[in-house]
Formats: structure tokens, C-alpha cells, sequence
């Protein structure tokens, strides 16, 4: 055997040897502790879900999972984290509405590009806008709303948990879709704002269907409409505003994870499969129902889809409102 020729078999001996390591190493995904990025404090509705997703996949799957309460305006600093770190499938974050499709049209700096800055994973969950009055209200219907809101140009006034969340922006698709003008009254959170319509000092009010299921058990509340594409099961009998009249309606506050630009396509893959099987399980089926949410599984350039026309929506919708904030 000439020189040449050992060169070349052992080239391509080394050649295989690479590309087995190569394989098992990939095989061999997650070698340590995976790191999930929240950017909201513990407690609330994104830290509830997402330690949800990481509790289950930990005993599905085998992984570790640690979360990572990234709080601080809104949502952009957990997300720049995500961004800014090394895509090597060791580090995800639970992205949402506000922070990937919202954010971007209200500030007129943001840290990241929400559509070059992310690999999207998997959708988790979404959880619709929630038109409410109170029991004794003389609302029955979306339709009454409507009604008064044009009779009185200005003068109904809707509260809302805040500047700039889904429920604010679902009042201005509404009054734009439906032709009325009405007030906006933000709030500093969902507690606040459920005060207030309780003690007859707002007359409606745009919640999230978490924020507002307790009181509708109570009985203190009434539903008119909720902003899902269909029912939610736990609310079964109220009917969607695009039912009422308003075809293609559709604002919630939607979770799904992302990892930095460029991440491994097997980590990506590996991820997708676990939470949508995992999504696919009725006890946390029924888990996210209990606080009015839907699971939205699909793969990652379903996700990828969605999150690019959310953010083409919200952006629309909030340059044409000039809601703007600093």
C-alpha cells in the first residue's frame, strides 16, 4: 500500500470517527441542566405555565430544567437575555405576546429583533381577553355595548390592566371593527382594575380570562363576549366576539418558547416533540383550563408563523391607535 493511499484511508477513517462522535454526542442532548428564562417575576400567569412545562418535562423527559425570573420592562429584559446568549440549546425563555409581537410598536427602542434575534420552539399556550360588567349591569350583550358606546361618542369608559396589554389593544380592534369611540381607563394590574368595575366605577372591563374567572364563579360578574377564535371550555356558554358579529377577532395573551438566533435544529426538534406531547396530556389540559387558557401546540415554524403575524397585527393596530410608550 502506497503512501497516498494509507493517507487517504485514514482520512476517512478519521472522517467516520468524527461524524460518530459527532452523532452521539447530538444523541446524547442534554448533557446538563437546561436553563429557561422567564422574564416576568415568580408568581404570575408566565411564571405558573412555565414552571408547569418545566416540572413535567423534568419527569417526562429526564431533563433539568432551571427557571430564570428575569423580570423588568415588560418582558424585554428576560427576552434580551435569551437573545444575547449562546445558542447551543442550553438556554430557552418563555416568550409572549407583549414582549415579542407588542413591545415592539410601543417602545421606540427595543433591545432585541424579535423576528432575527429568536429561534422559535414551540407554542405553549394562549389565553383570550374576557369582556366583563357587573351582575347588575344593564349590558346583556356585546351588541348593547355597541349600542351605547355609539350613542354616547367617548363617554363608556372600559378599564384595562394596563398601557399596552392585550386586553387595552383588544378594546381598540373593537372600536375600530365595530365603529364606536370609547374610553380607555388603564390600571396598574388586573386587581385594580376588577376593584374599580366592582365598585361601579368603571362599567366594563377587558381582562384576561385569568383574572377574571374567580369572580365569575362569584357571581359578581357577568361575561358578554371572549376574544378567542372559539369558546373557551371553561366558559362555554359566552359567546366569541367574532361570533357576535365581528368576523376574525381574535387578541390573546399567547406563551411560547424561543431560544437565541442560530440554535441547534436537534435541541430545537428535541423540545418541540417533548412540550407538544407533553401538551397533548389531559392533566395539564386541564391544569391550563383551570386558569382559562388553551395549549397551542404545533412546530416550530408553525410558531415561527404565528409569532411573525402577531407581531405584523399588534404593530398595525397600535401605529394606526399612536399608542406609544417610553
Amino acid at each position: 500500500m502506497n503512501r497516498t493511499r494509507r493517507q487517504i484511508l485514514c482520512t476517512g477513517a478519521l472522517a467516520l470517527a468524527l461524524a460518530a462522535g459527532g452523532a452521539l454526542a447530538q444523541a446524547a442532548w442534554p448533557q446538563r441542566p437546561i436553563r429557561l428564562v422567564v422574564p416576568f417575576p415568580p408568581g404570575g400567569g408566565t411564571d405558573i405555565i412555565s414552571r408547569l412545562v418545566a416540572e413535567k418535562l423534568t419527569t417526562a423527559a429526564g431533563w433539568t430544567i432551571v427557571i430564570d425570573n428575569r423580570a423588568g420592562a415588560a418582558g424585554n429584559i428576560g427576552l434580551d437575555a435569551v437573545a444575547k446568549s449562546a445558542p447551543d440549546g442550553y438556554t430557552i425563555g418563555m416568550g409572549q405576546a407583549s414582549n415579542l409581537a407588542i413591545n415592539p410598536a410601543l417602545y421606540a427602542k427595543m433591545p432585541f429583533d424579535p423576528l432575527k434575534d429568536f429561534t422559535p420552539v414551540v407554542g405553549v399556550s394562549a389565553q383570550p381577553v374576557v369582556l366583563v360588567v357587573r351582575a347588575d349591569s344593564p349590558y346583556r350583550t356585546l351588541a348593547d355595548v355597541v349600542a351605547a358606546a355609539k350613542a354616547r361618542p367617548g363617554a363608556l369608559a372600559i378599564a384595562q390592566a394596563g398601557n399596552g396589554t392585550v386586553g387595552h389593544l383588544a378594546g381598540e380592534m373593537l372600536q375600530r371593527r365595530a365603529g364606536f369611540h370609547a374610553l380607555q381607563v388603564p390600571y396598574k394590574g388586573a386587581g385594580p382594575a376588577m376593584t374599580d368595575l366592582l365598585g361601579g366605577q368603571v362599567p366594563l372591563y377587558f381582562g384576561s380570562s385569568g383574572s377574571v374567572l374567580a369572580q365569575l364563579k362569584g357571581g359578581r360578574v357577568r361575561a358578554l363576549a371572549v376574544t378567542s377564535a372559539a369558546r373557551l371550555p371553561v366558559l362555554p356558554d359566552v359567546p366569541t366576539v367574532a361570533e357576535q358579529g365581528y368576523p376574525n377577532f381574535e387578541a390573546t395573551t399567547w406563551l411560547g418558547l424561543v431560544g437565541p438566533a442560530g440554535m441547534p435544529a436537534e435541541a430545537v426538534a428535541r423540545i418541540n416533540a417533548e412540550v407538544v406531547k407533553l401538551l397533548a396530556r389531559k392533566d395539564v389540559q386541564d391544569q391550563l383550563a383551570a386558569e382559562g387558557s388553551l395549549p397551542t401546540p404545533g412546530t416550530p415554524a408553525q410558531f415561527g408563523e404565528f409569532l411573525r403575524a402577531e407581531h405584523a397585527k399588534w404593530g398595525a393596530l397600535i401605529r394606526e391607535a399612536q399608542i406609544r410608550l417610553e
